[in-house]
């Protein structure tokens, strides 16, 4: 017992108390916690419980009513006194009151639509209704994971920048020891040493901001993966590992866009509802078998052994539209052109999403460019930097020089940066517009 809990604590990490994420990992916790994602699941149950209504309704359907009625004073029927006196006068009346003081009903009805063409235009629509949930739920999923992969992307690159500011602030450190000791020594100026001074306050203030931006990342993140926010969280994954994972290419087909595929299916469902507007014009018809009791009473005695009187009928129900003064034409003609804005919607989508495939393209060629361009210098700002440094403390160089090739190298720093952000974005967006997102 003692061994299973010392391996529960020795793996408690990873199985409750898990803090660093890789990206497939934080993709897998939000697409197993985000409400989002939950919500869409829900909508799908209910979608599929709207086609079970609408299935139900071309089934028998049994109602049973009952009635009790109390007169507290009993109609008064008034017939011709010759009713009962053939020699009465023809104005005279004869007035009494017919009926019990108690009734009674009882009656079970079992109804079955026969035919009614809009009923079965529903339940096909109610099986589009169930594709369409399922499809704005994988336009949901492919959201969330979309937003995760961005935020986990900004967050790998502020922890690069991160561990890039905080060793400079080292090397800058290193280089305040050795000019203090060249001043004690009477070799180099105050001036110097404030200008090194100087430079060390500016890397700690970039590696201060460099923290801010990695918080905030990884704030986004938590939010993406819908992770609790005062719980820790780390990106296991770095910058290089990323990038290497990625394909870059450019490859897909417009065609696969999950917004396109939303408005085909919405094209889908008008064309159902012009059939449904064309059957309002078809009879319909339904039948009915009806039981019913009845029973009468001068007092109260319905659960003795005194008589119910029963009757059974069916029949059939015929409804044949024949004038609705232009009302049922012009609901047609609405959804006739409601079809036709639709597909209109379609080709102004497809229109647009050609663009956008074009725009992306280009960003995503020019990121790469950016990106391979940075990359090479930074390489050269941190050499030259580097022999500055050097120079400075032989004495072949000065303090300002130094600092000057550390301004030069922060600023590449930061357009490296800028140009990784780019990257991931521009590869993600491609990725949207081509439904790659899950894939």
């Amino acid at each position: 017992m003692n061994k299973v809990w010392i391996l529960l604590l020795l793996t408690g990490g990873t199985l409750w108390g898990q803090t660093s994420y890789t990206l497939n990992k934080a993709i897998e916790y939000a697409t197993t916690n985000h409400l989002k994602l939950k919500n869409g699941e829900l909508d799908i149950t209910k979608a599929e419980e709207l086609k079970k209504e609408y299935r139900a309704i071309g089934l028998p359907q049994v109602n049973m009513t009952g009635s009790f009625n109390n007169f507290l004073n009993l109609p008064v029927q008034v017939v011709s006194a010759k009713f009962f006196n053939p020699m009465a006068g023809d104005d005279e009346l004869v007035s009494f009151r017919a009926g019990t003081n108690f009734s009674g009903n009882g009656t079970l009805q079992v109804s079955q639509l026969i035919f009614n063409g809009s009923y079965f235009i529903g339940v096909e629509a109610a099986k589009q209704m169930i594709d369409l949930q399922k499809t704005l739920l994988v336009q949901t999923q492919e959201e969330v994971v979309f937003n995760v992969m961005n935020a986990y992307h900004l967050a790998a690159v502020s922890k690069e920048n991160k561990r890039f500011s905080d060793s400079m602030v080292v090397v800058t450190e290193q280089l305040v020891k050795k000019q203090k000791n060249f001043f004690d020594l009477g070799m180099i100026t105050q001036e110097d040493v404030d200008q090194v001074n100087y430079a060390l306050l500016s890397a700690k203030n970039v590696a201060m901001s460099a923290q801010i931006q990695l918080d905030n990342s990884i704030a986004l993140l938590k939010m993406a993966m819908f992770y609790p926010l005062d719980q820790p969280l780390e990106v296991e994954e770095g910058v290089e590992t990323l990038l290497a994972r990625a394909t870059l290419s450019q490859s897909g087909n417009i065609g696969n866009n999950l917004n396109l595929k939303l408005l085909n299916q919405q094209v889908d469902l008008d064309e159902l509802n012009i059939k449904n507007k064309k059957f309002a014009f078809y009879p319909t018809l339904s039948g009915y078998f009806q039981q019913a009791y009845n029973a009468y009473r001068n007092d109260f005695d319905f659960f003795g052994k005194k008589p119910w009187f029963s009757q059974t009928n069916w029949g059939l129900q015929l409804n044949v539209p024949i004038f609705s003064s232009g009302q049922r034409y012009a609901q047609l003609q609405q959804t006739k052109i409601q079809l036709m804005k639709d597909e209109n919607m379609v080709k102004i989508t497809e229109n647009a999403l050609k663009m956008q495939e074009i725009q992306a393209q280009n960003n995503l060629n020019g990121a790469k460019q950016k990106m391979d361009l940075q990359k090479e210098n930074i390489r050269l700002a941190g050499v030259i930097y580097n022999n500055a440094v050097l120079k400075e403390q032989i004495g072949k160089g000065n303090s300002i020089d130094a600092t000057q090739k550390y301004n030069q190298l922060m600023i590449a720093q930061a357009q490296y940066v800028g140009s990784l952000v780019e990257v991931f974005q521009a590869k993600l967006n491609l990725d949207k517009l081509y439904n790659q997102i899950l894939k």
